[in-house]
């Protein structure tokens, strides 16, 4: 019996890149960036689903603003993928980005297994990614609505957290969902890791566009009606869809955990451990890049001397160091950042940043 699933690949590209500023802007957000390597992010996310065992792959479906459609485009091309690009006239959170994605993906009558990725995500081990993907595909190809819970290794505060319950009887692993959890503070944060059966919240998902679709009429019907709508009235432009503005932008935005996770009865957790990072601070940057004996991760032209735990980005002025520990210094074109890695998440307060 062929047990081949169809997995279409989505990745959402929505949001801005101010936790990143200098170097990402809200007009070239860090999901178009090549932070760890050559490939932007967006192309790294599309990359690390080839060849996943027990799948065969669709083209993918790529939601994002307006914006960015021709970049994407052109670094779909890059990659040789030509993929269907469903571009929001303005950005309504996850449950609406999904039922965009969801009925792009069924218009032909298919019901693929989505994969929803967002694009800014750093994963290191990427054959532990693609085992957990090929046992929660086959669970969304069964019926499931599959969530990937991030195993924690610190308390960390900036992530929200899942609770597994009881592990399925089907043996494959994965568990109920019991909740998700907000942000915590450091102390809850430590509960949990200490607790054992919470995970960090990835915002990675498996499930048959059907089966989500079903389940936010259940329980969203007014964003499942909405959507239709936007969409009902939307163009085609290449492999582009504009879905109708004025019907999208009436839209309630929702996320995807509120509107369908946690009220849905077919939830699932599959556990995984795979060196994950959303690359939402510089502190977060510099953990996920090669380190040098001290610590130090460097990219342009820089020399250190006596440091420790230092990141430095420069697009091209060289920078000299000496004598520091856990601190940033980013230069991007005419904008200068220098921070400490404690303050890293506070970016976003800067008047600088919150202009771009």
């Amino acid at each position: 019996m062929n047990t081949t699933t169809l997995l279409q690949p989505v990745v959402l590209s929505g949001g801005s890149g101010t936790r990143l500023w200098p170097l990402s802007r809200e007009k070239y957000p860090k999901q178009l960036l090549s932070l760890m390597g050559e490939d932007s992010l967006l192309q790294a996310t599309l990359r690390r689903v080839e060849g996943i065992a027990g799948a065969d792959l669709a083209e993918p479906v790529v939601v994002c603003n307006e914006e960015y459609r021709f970049v994407i485009a052109e670094q779909l091309r890059l990659m040789g993928q030509s993929g269907r690009i469903v571009l929001e006239p303005t950005g309504r959170n996850t449950a609406p980005a999904l039922t965009l994605a969801a009925l792009a993906a069924s218009n032909s009558g298919a019901d693929p297994v989505l994969l929803v990725m967002p694009a800014d995500h750093v994963i290191t081990d990427v054959a532990a990614f693609q085992a957990a993907v090929s046992k929660g595909a086959a669970l969304a190809a069964a019926g499931a609505v599959v969530t990937f819970g991030i195993t924690p290794d610190a308390p960390e505060t900036g992530y929200g957290y899942i609770q597994r319950g009881q592990a399925l009887a089907d043996g494959s692993g994965a568990f109920a969902l019991a909740r998700f959890v907000e942000k915590p503070d450091l102390a809850t944060a430590q509960g949990f890791l200490d607790d054992g059966n919470y995970s960090w919240n990835g915002g990675i998902f498996a499930f048959r566009a059907g089966a989500f679709m079903a389940e936010l009429a259940a329980h969203r019907p007014d964003i499942a009606a909405a959507v239709r709508e936007a969409v009902a009235l939307g163009r085609e432009d290449g492999n582009a869809f504009y879905p109708d503005a004025a019907s999208f932008g009436r839209i309630k935005g929702e996320s995807v955990d509120y509107a369908v996770m946690e009220k849905t009865a077919r939830a699932a957790v599959v556990p995984v451990a795979m060196g994950w990072s959303d690359i939402g601070n510089w502190h977060a940057l510099r953990d996920a890049r090669p380190a040098d004996g001290e610590g130090n991760r460097i990219h342009g032209p820089a020399e250190l001397v006596d440091c420790r735990n230092v990141l430095v980005e420069t697009d091209g002025p060289r920078v000299s160091v000496i004598g520091l520990e856990d601190i940033a210094i980013v230069i991007n074109g005419d904008e200068v950042l220098v921070t400490t890695m404690a303050g890293a998440q506070k970016v976003g307060k800067l008047t600088g940043a919150v202009k771009q």
